[in-house]
Formats: C-alpha cells, sequence, structure tokens
C-alpha cells in the first residue's frame, strides 16, 4: 500500500520567502528560484497576480523548497529563526489575514524528518523504532480526531469565571492541515535535520512501516515529554477531563514501581526535593545527545530544577503573561495536582486579585518568559523571594524521551520500551 499523505503547517506571516530547486508545478508550468508571496486585501499576491491559494507541486524525490526565517521553539526558551528545506509539495492558503505555507508529503518521509528533529540520529535504533511507531500513532490519531471534529460540535477547551481561569491546549485550532511543524506538535524541521547518519533513522522508520499502538480498536493517542521527572501524568490532568486508559501513572523505573502519592503537598515536596531512581535521572551526556538537539541541550538539568524570582519581578511576570493585575503578589498556592506532582490547578494570591488558573501549560506559561519546564514544582518563599523547586521537562504524559533512551541503552527492545509507557497498548501494522 502507498504511504498516505500528511499535510503541516510550516509558518504563518504576511509575506513569506521561499525557493524551489527541482521540479515544481503549478497550472502545468515549472517554477524554480527564489520566489516571495505576501498578502494583500485577502488574498495571496504571487508576482502581481492575486491568488486564493497557491500549489507548487514536487514532481520527482530530489525536488525541494527552501522557506526563509522559519520560527522554531515558538514562545519557548528556546524559540529563532533559521531556513529550512523540505521536500514534498508546497501549498499557500490565507489564514486570519496572513498566509500560512503547508508541506504536503509522504507520512513515513514526514517520520524521517520529525525523527531527526527530535532526537539524535546516533540513538540506539531501539529508541528510533519505538519514537517511529508513537510519532506515527500520534499523527494517525491526529488526522482521524480532526476528521471528528469536523463532524461534530467541538467542545470549549476553557472555563473562566470571576475568580477561575482552566484552559488546556490542544490540536483542535489546526483546522486547515494535520499538524503543524513546532513543538505544539511534533517537531519537524524538513530535511536540514537528517545528519550524516540518518540512514540509521530511514531504516528505523521503514523497518517499522505502517507500525502503529493499538488499543480498544482504535490507534493510540501517542503523547511523549522530555522529561517525566520519575512518574508520568494522566492524560486528564493536561487536556479534556476524559480517561485515556494507555495513558496513566507510570513510575519510571526498571524494578520497584512504588510510589508516593504525588497528589499531596507533603509528599510532592519529599519527592523533589530527593532523586529518587528512574530511567529518567541521568547525566550521561552521550544518552542525553540522542534525545536533546544542541539548543534543548542549553537547559543542563531536566530531572530536577529550580527558578528564583523576586516577589516584585514574578507579579510583573504574572501580569504580563495573563493580563490580569493581581497587584502585588501575596503567594502562590497549589490546589490541585495530578499523578505526576503536576500542579493542574495553582491559587494566585494578590493583593487586588485571588484567582485560580490551570491546567498545566497555563500555569507553566504564565510563570515564565516563555514556558516553566513543568508544572510539577513546590512553592518556596524567602526573603522577599519566590523559588520554585521542579520536577520533569514537558506536560509528562506517555512516554518520557529521556528515559526511553536509557532504556535504548540498558539493551530494551522497542517494544518493550513502548509496552512500558503504555499501558495494555499493542502494535499492529495498518499498512
Amino acid at each position: 500500500m502507498k504511504q498516505p499523505k500528511v499535510s503541516i503547517g510550516i509558518l504563518k506571516k504576511d509575506r513569506i520567502r521561499f525557493n524551489l530547486t527541482g521540479t515544481y508545478v503549478l497550472d502545468e508550468e515549472v517554477v524554480k528560484g527564489t520566489q516571495t508571496v505576501f498578502f494583500e486585501d485577502g488574498k495571496i499576491n504571487w508576482n502581481g497576480k492575486l491568488y486564493n491559494e497557491l500549489f507548487f507541486e514536487s514532481k520527482d524525490d530530489e525536488s525541494v523548497f527552501i522557506i526563509k526565517d522559519v520560527v522554531i521553539g515558538i514562545d519557548f526558551h528556546w524559540e529563532r529563526k533559521e531556513d529550512q528545506s523540505f521536500q514534498g509539495s508546497l501549498k499557500f492558503i490565507v489564514e486570519d489575514d496572513a498566509i500560512t505555507a503547508i508541506n504536503i508529503i509522504g507520512i513515513e518521509d514526514y517520520l524521517v524528518s520529525v525523527i531527526s528533529s527530535e532526537m539524535s540520529a546516533s540513538s540506539s535504533m531501539e529508541l528510533l523504532k519505538a519514537h517511529a511507531v508513537i510519532s506515527r500513532s500520534w499523527l494517525l490519531a491526529q488526522i482521524e480526531r480532526r476528521k471528528q471534529v469536523e463532524r461534530s460540535v467541538v467542545k470549549p477547551n476553557f472555563v473562566e469565571t470571576e475568580d477561575k481561569r482552566i484552559v488546556w491546549y490542544d490540536r483542535e485550532d489546526h483546522v486547515n492541515f494535520d499538524v503543524c511543524a513546532d513543538d505544539h506538535c511534533q517537531r519537524y524541521q524538513g530535511i536540514g535535520r537528517l545528519q550524516d547518519n540518518y540512514e540509521h533513522v530511514k531504516e528505523a522508520v521503514f523497518s517499522t512501516r505502517g507500525q502503529v499502538l493499538y488499543d480498544d480498536k482504535q490507534i493510540v493517542d501517542a503523547r511523549f515529554s522530555k522529561c517525566c521527572g520519575g512518574v508520568t501524568e494522566e492524560f486528564r490532568s493536561c487536556w479534556d477531563d476524559m480517561e485515556v486508559p494507555y495513558l496513566v501513572k507510570v513510575r519510571d523505573v526498571e524494578t520497584d514501581s512504588s510510589c508516593p502519592d504525588l497528589r499531596k503537598e507533603a509528599a510532592v515536596v519529599k519527592w523533589i526535593s530527593g532523586r529518587p531512581e528512574a530511567f529518567c535521572n541521568t547525566t550521561d551526556a552521550e544518552i542525553l545527545s540522542q534525545v536533546l538537539n544542541n539548543y534543548d541541550q542549553e537547559t543542563h538539568d531536566f530531572y530536577r530544577w529550580s527558578i528564583s524570582y523576586q516577589a516584585d519581578e514574578l507579579s510583573a511576570l504574572i501580569h504580563k503573561r495573563s493580563g490580569i493585575d493581581f497587584g502585588a503578589l501575596v503567594d502562590l498556592i497549589p490546589m490541585k495536582r495530578g499523578v505526576s506532582g503536576r500542579i493542574i490547578e495553582l491559587k494566585i494570591v494578590g493583593t487586588k486579585k485571588t484567582m485560580v488558573i490551570g491546567k498545566e501549560l497555563e500555569i507553566r506559561r504564565i510563570l515564565s518568559e516563555s514556558h516553566l519546564y513543568s508544572s510539577a514544582f513546590y512553592v518556596e518563599k524567602a526573603d522577599n523571594k519566590f523559588v520554585l523547586h521542579g520536577a520533569g521537562w514537558g506536560h509528562g504524559v506517555g512516554l518520557c524521551q529521556i528515559g526511553a533512551a536509557v532504556m535504548g541503552a540498558k539493551g530494551y527492545t522497542f517494544d518493550e520500551i513502548l509496552r512500558h509507557y503504555y499501558v495494555g497498548a499493542s502494535i499492529k501494522n495498518i499498512y
């Protein structure tokens, strides 16, 4: 069976510069070289003519297009711009008074880039295979979910009252393509991330061609994060309040699976203050380099971390990031935690206003100029300072990338890695 196609949103701007090499065809005419499109009067201006959309179809595997100044790591601490190269076809559409560039490519070819973008091509083969299966599973689950959303009424993803703001961020905002290219979905940075030994990645992807995780007659929504901090989180703590049987609490260890109740504050303080055994509790530079690109490695410790703010500094930051004037910050009080200790609801107490915010990503967004590493933290107040002591990097749901890298280095097979993180799921070949 021929591999299915996927559409990926690459960049959204009012003006986009790009370069076409190889054979790209628009209206039966071959187009090459440096090009520019810009938004004008609700349409796309290209070469002085206005279009509703443009589709440059790739006619061979050697054709490559380059998009200038693509923003990566949007709103994260490593955010930057870079020129990126892509295979496949290129489409431009109008969205919200801007132009969106969309790459259309085969799923297996897309996955080669995703795996190379998410981790090093020198990773263990079993880790690469595991990531190929979960990336394929997640992608196909999102495509199916998008179809379901188009056929149904979308449920609101927020609750906001005078004293509470609970919001979660998922993929329903991508209505004109399947997934985006940034960390909001899966990191996809074209063929520029394909390293010298990318054939290693290609082997992992194509040796698992068509394989997905399956549960109860459906493809698994295979979430993953950089570092769970020692125990994985439940789906409902981060997104819709629904039970997902394969995305549950997993102690990230080889043998003893005992774990304190991290929904309780005293247990969280003790847990984060220590460094309990876990697959992802590693400082092995060789293993970490398998999962972390150069800019990811600008962060030195993911398993346990701390960040300190002056009280007035944090007050100003919360005001800026939330748009709410709490006044001078008095306290940060965890009201509800998930099974990994991640805060789901946090009460912000100020001299002007008190309000509960959630879920985990909203908390991370408001308490940092970019995104706090995770919402698994406890608060220490001293000398007019707020110190956040935390664990892990990311939402912590599903596969822990650093933990999986350690498992691969220890000799676990890719299916053993997957069974560890996705409880009760099995592998199925669907094409």
